[in-house]
């Protein structure tokens, strides 16, 4: 049995590590209600520009096919992009290993479907070492997007995969990422990007006619990039809305297991200073009897 000094030892370790558990879970607390909150307030922006593209897709007279809508055949899809959202950092309970599981489910059924190329682009520090370690190729990362994402920053790497699929390169883009549904859960998804489906769109109520200016060439191709820039802005605001809330639940769950360590830690402390008084009452008593 452990001596009642290393017991204390191990009582106090395991306070200090509570209190760090503890402090993480207060500010993951506080940042899940902004990246809550920012989640949010990107979701109208999303829909009325969703809407818009739904509309211009089933427009009556369509004067100009925008590379985004062009669909192909699953038997003619060989080449494939994949936009990776994780997190920067772990302590997230299993977060980013599910959506890591997701992607490995992925990559093997397009390899068995006889895709011959994936082209990938890792937003986040843990997806991009998870993909350097299946050898996949990586043409973009981001990492170290702090709390606030920004579009300025992960539209660069993300427009290497557009400029492949606009210019042939690619057939299809998927994006994989965790959709916050709420505090307790969140999702693991992928979906496909481009070229943009009939699901993702929708189908509008009725069909509009429009008049373009300057040319239908130019406000498609700026509408369209801005509606994809904003689904990838998306799917990263739903995945650190659905880190902070599995960080503050994983945080908790620690504090309370370390709460539960230290009790049962006081209690074979008890237990071992009552046993080392009554030993030493047995030699005292001992001891007087043999005198």
């Amino acid at each position: 049995m452990a001596s009642g000094k290393e017991i204390r030892t191990k009582i106090k370790s395991v306070q200090n590590t509570r209190k760090i558990t503890k402090a993480m879970e207060m500010v993951a607390a506080s940042k899940m209600r902004k990246a809550q909150d920012r989640m949010r307030a990107a979701r109208p922006y999303c829909e009325k520009i969703r809407a818009l593209a739904a509309h211009l897709s089933h427009a009556d007279v369509i004067e100009y096919e925008h590379p985004f809508l062009v669909h192909k055949e699953q038997e003619q899809v060989k080449r494939v992009g994949l936009i990776l959202v994780t997190t920067d950092k772990g302590l997230c309970g299993g977060l980013n290993t599910n959506i890591q599981r997701v992607t490995v489910n992925a990559l093997k059924s397009w390899e068995k479907s006889g895709v011959t190329e994936i082209r990938a682009c890792c937003i986040g520090n843990k997806g991009f070492g998870f993909m350097q370690r299946l050898g996949v190729g990586i043409v973009s990362h981001v990492v170290q997007i702090g709390d606030k994402p920004a579009l300025e920053r992960l539209i660069g790497a993300v427009k290497v995969l557009l400029d492949a699929f606009q210019n042939g390169e690619i057939d299809v883009i998927y994006v994989a990422y965790t959709r916050f549904i709420n505090t307790m859960q969140q999702e693991p998804v992928l979906e496909q990007l481009l070229p943009l489906t009939g699901d993702r769109l929708g189908t509008p109520d009725r069909k509009w006619d429009y008049l373009y200016e300057p040319d239908p060439h130019a406000v498609i191709d700026d509408m369209l990039v801005r509606y994809v820039e904003a689904l990838v802005y998306q799917s990263v605001a739903e995945n650190m809305a659905s880190e902070q809330s599995a960080r503050m639940v994983a945080m908790k769950a620690a504090s309370d297991n370390a709460k539960s360590v230290i009790d049962e830690l006081k209690l074979v402390y008890n237990k071992t200073r009552q046993a080392a008084i009554t030993k030493e009452l047995n030699e005292i008593v001992g001891g007087a009897a043999a005198v």
